[in-house]
């Protein structure tokens, strides 16, 4: 206290009142007694601080790893794309259809009227409503053949034959009329041996068309022999018209 008094009358009553009070919140401060410093609660909040990091980090990772899977899945949706999947169990594979044995049978060529039909070179046919034109090498000039004269009966099955031979060939055809259903084939027995021919017709179902073949005679026979018979077939396989033997 003197040494206050001694400092108040030296430097005066506000430096003396300044000092009093420094030395009362010196003595107060020194009466308290501080608490103990709450380390668990910071080692807990130091832990907590460094479970989310590595929580942020680990997630992170994640989502840079799930990036390259993204695209690969991504890509693997393209179109063309190769599919990592294990591989399907092979399609079983019918096998195609043999052509089957119940196929239509064929029919005559329809052809309009005054159509040719070139058979060979030199050996043409074609047909109108009175009946059968055709040329062969060795007749150019044009021949006929009717079935509006009355020299055929189409009410009655039959096959006609007209042919010329030439140079080792025979160029036959015909008239085949009067027959019950569809005319599909011809076949020619000839000296050597059957040749099978072609048939023409006009549109509307007349009841009666032209056939035509081409027969090698390697025998050197006439094919006008009096072996020589013509079958024409209908499509159910049965015989709708023929020549007896001439």
């Amino acid at each position: 206290m003197n040494d206050l008094r001694t400092t108040a009358a030296a430097t005066g009553p506000e430096h003396a009142e300044t000092e009093r009070l420094r030395q009362a919140l010196a003595e107060a401060a020194y009466s308290i007694t501080p608490s103990p410093p709450p380390l668990a609660a910071v080692e807990r909040w130091g832990r907590r601080i460094r479970r989310r990091r590595r929580a942020a980090v680990l997630g992170a990772g994640c989502g840079l790893l799930l990036v390259p899977l993204a695209v690969v899945v991504l890509r693997g949706t393209e179109p063309g794309a190769a599919r990592a999947t294990s591989p399907a169990a092979p399609a079983s594979v019918s096998p195609s259809p043999s052509a089957s044995s119940t196929a239509p049978a064929p029919t005559p060529r329809v052809v309009a009227p005054g159509e040719h039909v070139t058979a060979a070179p030199g050996f043409e046919l074609w047909l109108t409503a009175e009946g059968k034109h055709w040329t062969t090498p060795s007749s150019p000039e044009p021949q006929f053949r009717g079935v509006v004269d009355g020299n055929i009966d189409r009410n009655t099955p039959g096959v006609s034959v007209q042919g010329e031979s030439e140079d080792g060939r025979g160029y036959l055809s015909g008239l085949y009329y009067g027959g019950k259903g569809t005319a599909s084939s011809v076949e020619v027995e000839t000296a050597d041996g059957t040749v099978r021919g072609k048939l023409i017709e006009l549109p509307g179902n007349p009841g009666w068309g032209v056939w035509y073949a081409i027969a090698d005679l390697t025998s050197g026979e006439d094919p006008f022999h009096l072996d020589t018979r013509v079958t024409v077939h209908d499509t159910e396989g049965g015989v709708y018209a023929r020549s007896g033997p001439r």
